[in-house]
């Protein structure tokens, strides 16, 4: 299983499964991560998190702790 956490700057991946529960999984659904979406890895920090996505045509930070929640495929 890939995650978000595991795709390299410059790469671009497509949102196969959220895992996590109730509240975690619907804050992530609410910034426009859902199934078959597009995302593209712009910059991570220094020390890796957070990492900004380009998610619909809007720039999001994102903890790497919901990273790993987020399967992906290329």
């Amino acid at each position: 299983m890939k995650t978000l956490k595991d795709v390299k700057i410059g790469e671009s991946a497509v949102v196969v499964k959220l895992h996590g529960e109730g509240a975690v999984k619907r804050r992530i659904m609410d910034m426009g991560i859902t199934k078959g979406t597009e995302l593209f890895v712009r910059k991570v920090a220094p020390l890796g998190d957070p990492m900004e996505l380009t998610v619909r045509g809007y720039e999001l930070s994102i903890r790497k702790a919901d990273a790993e929640m987020i399967e992906v495929k290329e």
